[in-house]
């Protein structure tokens, strides 16, 4: 038993072996060698008119144009900085005019001025908070010195059917000057 075993195990490569190698010229064997049908493919291919490519465009030349940038604004830099919107004096003369352009901004100083509408107010703690629909259709509400809209609109007043604000606006001459705006309540 133990002969036949080692038999079995040393010579199981050879078993193996030969069992690829019948298998192999059966598979040679089936194969046919007329290659007849692959030929007349062939002749059909070159007997079938050929294309003609079209040439390729010809390439405009491009003259390279040289930027010179002597004398032009530098575009990194901002038109106006924060010391362009420094305070200016009125043309009065008696008080400096300027926005706070320090502090941060409101939610409503992101919406224009003619977007934004008055839906009512309401009273909390002996405090009246006005209601101003924005064009993203969200009520948000405000008091009394909130700001709105984008030219710096400081609320004055609120009264039942009415918000009075002011605005800080610069001229071409780059002074602020002072606009009196209202929201009127709609319904």
């Amino acid at each position: 038993m133990l002969k036949f075993r080692s038999f079995f195990y040393h010579d199981r490569h050879y078993i193996i072996a030969s069992l690829y190698f019948t298998f192999l010229i059966a598979l040679i064997s089936c194969e046919d060698h007329s290659f007849y049908n692959l030929n007349q493919y062939i002749e059909k291919i070159k007997a079938e008119q050929k294309a003609e490519v079209k040439h390729l465009p010809e390439i405009k030349q491009i003259e390279p144009f040289i930027f010179n940038a002597k004398g032009l604004r530098n575009p990194f830099i901002p038109f106006a900085t924060i010391n362009d919107l420094r305070p200016t004096i009125s043309q009065t003369g008696d008080r400096i005019i300027a926005p706070n352009i320090k502090r941060p901004k409101e939610v409503l100083e992101s919406f224009s001025l003619d977007t934004l509408k008055m839906v009512g107010t309401i009273n909390i703690r002996s405090n009246v908070w006005a209601l101003i629909k924005a064009e993203d259709n969200i009520i948000y509400k405000a008091h009394l010195g909130s700001y709105l809209g984008k030219n710096y609109g400081k609320i004055t007043q609120i009264s039942i059917n009415k918000i009075d604000l002011t605005e800080m606006m610069s001229d071409q001459s780059g002074l602020w000057r002072e606009r009196q705006a209202s929201l009127d309540l709609t319904e």
